[in-house]
C-alpha cells in the first residue's frame, strides 16, 4: 500500500470522489484548492482524499472515499492517519464536516474525532436533492475536530 499526493488530473478520481459527496458542482467548490491524497495497491486505487487549508492552522477533510471492495478494512482510517501526520507540521486542528449518519459518526470518533459544532439546514439549502444515508434524510452538516 502507497499514499501518494495527486497534482493533476484531479478529476480522474471524481467516480471515487462522488462515493462521499455525491454532487459533482460540491466536489467543484473545493477540489482545486484543495491537496488530494490516494492510497494505492499496486494498480488500484483504494482510496481517495481531499484536504484544504482553513488558515490558522486547521485543515479539514472534505472529502474521503474508500472503493466498495476495500471498505471496513481500515483503509480510510490509515489515510486519515497518515495525513494527521502529515499536516501536524503546519497545523494543530483537523476538522472533517458529515452528515448526522449512524454510518459516518462512528467511523470519525472510531479516528480519533469529537464533536465540535453544526450548520443546520446545511444539506438542504446547498445540495439539489435529497442526500439518504442509511435510510436517513440529511441536513445539517455536523462538525467533528481533531487535535494534531
Amino acid at each position: 500500500m502507497k499514499i501518494s499526493q495527486v497534482i493533476e488530473n484531479k478529476k480522474d478520481y471524481l467516480d471515487l470522489l462522488l462515493l462521499a459527496d455525491e454532487q459533482e458542482s460540491m466536489i467543484d467548490r473545493y477540489l482545486e484548492r484543495g491537496e488530494m491524497f490516494v492510497l494505492t495497491d499496486g494498480d488500484k486505487t483504494v482510496a481517495v482524499c481531499v484536504v484544504t487549508n482553513e488558515g490558522e492552522g486547521v485543515y479539514e477533510i472534505k472529502n474521503i472515499a474508500t472503493a466498495p471492495l476495500f471498505q471496513r478494512k481500515g483503509h480510510g482510517k490509515r489515510l486519515i492517519d497518515f495525513l494527521c501526520q502529515h499536516y501536524k507540521k503546519n497545523g494543530h486542528t483537523m476538522l472533517v464536516g458529515t452528515g448526522d449518519s449512524p454510518l459516518s459518526i462512528p467511523f470519525y470518533e472510531h479516528c480519533g474525532f469529537t464533536y465540535s459544532h453544526r450548520i443546520p439546514d446545511f444539506f438542504t439549502k446547498n445540495y439539489d436533492h435529497p442526500i439518504i444515508e442509511d435510510g436517513k434524510l440529511l441536513t445539517d452538516m455536523v462538525y467533528l475536530r481533531k487535535p494534531l
